[in-house]
């Protein structure tokens, strides 16, 4: 991929190219995607299992809806309370590393599943101080109104690449994202669009799958831990399908502002090896 057409692009070409950029590199994604997504597809079945194994039929409920006694209620609570930092740090792996790949792309070198996680592990805390900034303005977003939220979440959108790629710490790489989205808040927003649309399509239709198989087998409650399985499953399988699409485009966005506003494909003809960490200066705002 060194011969990637550095261009302004527009909206269409931008999810063209990501879905290309997938399509071409496709193993090496979605492993970036579903090797974190394995650690929490563990910790939901442990649930599932814990909740559903130490249940008793109570009287008077029908035998497909089992009851959770109060003696795994810890256990669950602190497998739950662990599964979200599982399912935080899987986040922010998979996130970190599909940008550092996609930067590997643009720049015509090539990288692996293992390689792209370790560049992320590395930017584990910087990643999460992001994270948590980018919640927290955009949470005092949503407090003062949706449209300001939502307004927030498109204009920080790329802040994830400009720390990967630019080195920057956290509160740089929000003003960052603001300053290069200026004007492309629209674009942002449609990107966003795209992957919940997908995401809800697949999550709908397994979910109508299951719901309908579940169903039909109501009077056999031993088939009640396949469909919670099967359940967990399809949601972490959609999830390490469907997330590298966000991913990719965003980094593919973020590629596409520096080359509108900084003449990012003119620095990489002069010095591609220092050409991506080098744009912070030459923002146009």
């Amino acid at each position: 991929m060194a011969n990637l057409d550095l261009r302004p692009l527009s909206l269409g070409e931008i999810l063209d190219r990501s879905f290309s950029l997938y399509r071409q590199n496709f193993l090496l994604f979605l492993g970036i995607a579903a090797i974190p997504q394995l650690f929490v597809l563990v910790l939901n079945l442990a649930q599932v299992f814990l909740g559903l194994s130490k249940n008793t039929v109570q009287p008077g409920r029908p035998a497909a809806v089992p009851a959770v006694p109060p003696a795994a209620v810890p256990a669950l609570f602190v497998i739950g309370l662990l599964g979200a930092v599982v399912y935080l740090v899987a986040y922010l792996l998979s996130q970190g590393a599909t940008v550092s790949a996609v930067a590997e792309i643009y720049l015509g070198r090539t990288t692996t599943i293992g390689e792209a996680l370790r560049k992320a592990r590395g930017e584990l805390g910087v990643l999460f101080g992001v994270t948590m900034l980018n919640g927290l303005v955009t949470v005092l977003g949503f407090i003062a109104l949706i449209i300001p939220g939502v307004y927030l979440i498109c204009r920080l959108l790329i802040a994830v690449p400009a720390a990967m790629i630019e080195n920057l710490g956290p509160r740089d790489s929000l003003e960052r994202s603001f300053a290069l989205t200026k004007g492309s808040a629209g674009r942002s927003f449609m990107i966003i669009f795209v992957y919940f649309v997908i995401l809800m399509a697949l999550m709908f239709s397994l979910g109508i799958a299951i719901g309908i198989a579940s169903a039909a087998t109501r009077g056999n409650p031993q088939l009640v831990p396949l469909w919670a399985m099967l359940t967990a499953v399809s949601q972490s399988v959609v999830t390490a399908v469907v997330t590298p699409i966000l991913l990719i485009s965003v980094s593919v966005f973020y590629f596409d502002l520096r080359v509108r506003k900084e003449a990012f494909d003119l620095q990489m003809m002069m010095n591609p090896s220092t050409a991506a960490a080098a744009g912070a200066q030459g923002v146009v705002v």
